[in-house]
């Protein structure tokens, strides 16, 4: 087990070093790195956004949350795809850091990085003029755990509120980020909480189910990736028995509105066929819910792909590799968000 978190680690490491340094030499994008854009307890949270070099501006804008469990990994692991997409894409790009569970001396719970989640999104939209970026043409994307956030961006962005997580019952999101004078009330389904569109990678869509089949325990082997002890995604004095709200209002398969209620942006699923952490019947699952609550929503099921295939570089431990992975699914997301962002019509909740 050490020797196979040794190399997973090493793997990493390899990857978005070799990314990174190729990606501050872009002759097609321009990288501003590195972006303070909110401070949390523990750590401030940045962003690295590229800006296309060619073509007029302003460019549609992808924004990336990255996989990892929700304890490993941060944006560099989405180099590549970041990279690709603004320069093969013509997007200006925003590929964004979150707190993970182990962070703040292992305290933080899973409804404060969907605060970030929904905070990063917001601060995008003020700012991303700055960049050359059009905050009316926005997709949201991610992978694995980043899946998860970015359907909770788009499930959740209507049901924001300043008070305790959970306290008298009421299960609302305080985003990390907002703007100077403004509340989590004013912004609630407001603008600056919506999206044109979706790409979800291998996504993760019920926490509840999570918890009860070990994510909270040792067998979840991202706790020894991190480097932490496994505990509760709420803390230690919230479980998944006695608490399931908690795990419900995170969870995006109990999330979904009738589009006649609220209507979601079109979405694009994807996941190998296997993928062994986020199984493409689950993914299928939830793709079906959408369809049948009135939404807009395509999967496509990858074969002989594992895990992880959009991560940079290469990676032993998944047995992937960008250049020969990622590219075919690239050029079908470029073909996604072409019709929503580029040449089709901007869809608004």
């Amino acid at each position: 087990m050490k020797q196979s978190i040794w190399l997973y680690r090493m793997t990493i490491t390899l990857a978005v070093f070799f990314t990174y340094k190729t990606a501050l030499a872009s002759p097609k994008a321009t990288l501003h790195k590195e972006l303070a854009w909110t401070e949390v307890p523990g750590r401030t949270l940045t962003a690295d956004i590229y800006t296309p070099t060619e073509g007029q501006a302003p460019y549609p804008v992808v924004v990336i949350y990255h996989g990892g469990g929700w304890l490993i990994n941060d944006m560099h692991i989405m180099d590549d795809m970041a990279r690709y997409l603004a320069e093969e894409g013509g997007y200006v790009v925003a590929n964004m850091n979150y707190r993970l569970l182990g962070d703040n001396r292992n305290r933080v719970t899973m409804n404060e990085i969907v605060n970030d989640a929904l905070g990063g999104l917001i601060w995008v939209k003020s700012h991303i003029h700055e960049y050359d970026g059009d905050p009316e043409r926005v997709a949201v994307t991610g992978d694995s755990a980043g899946g998860h956030l970015a359907s909770m961006v788009l499930l959740a962005g209507s049901n924001l509120q300043s008070g305790d997580f959970g306290k008298e019952g009421r299960f609302g999101f305080a985003p990390s980020y907002l703007p100077e004078g403004r509340t989590a009330e004013d912004l609630s389904g407001s603008a600056l909480t919506r999206v044109q569109a979706a790409v979800i990678s291998y996504g993760a869509f019920d926490l509840e189910q999570a918890a009860k089949h070990g994510f909270e325990s040792p067998q979840n082997g991202f706790w020894a990736f991190a480097g932490q002890q496994a505990r509760g995604m709420f803390g230690e004095d919230i479980d998944v028995n006695h608490n399931p709200d908690y795990y419900r209002a995170v969870s995006p398969i109990d999330l979904i509105p009738s589009a006649s209620e609220r209507s979601l942006p079109p979405q694009w699923h994807h996941v190998g066929s296997d993928d062994r952490t986020t199984p493409a019947d689950r993914v299928q699952a939830y793709v079906t819910a959408l369809k049948q609550a009135g939404h807009k929503a395509e999967l496509t099921v990858y074969p002989n792909r594992r895990h992880a295939y959009l991560d940079s570089g290469c990676s032993d431990y998944f047995g992937t590799c960008f250049d020969k992975d990622a590219l075919p699914v690239m050029s079908d997301m470029l073909k996604f968000l072409e019709l929503h962002l580029k040449t089709g019509a901007a869809h608004s909740e």
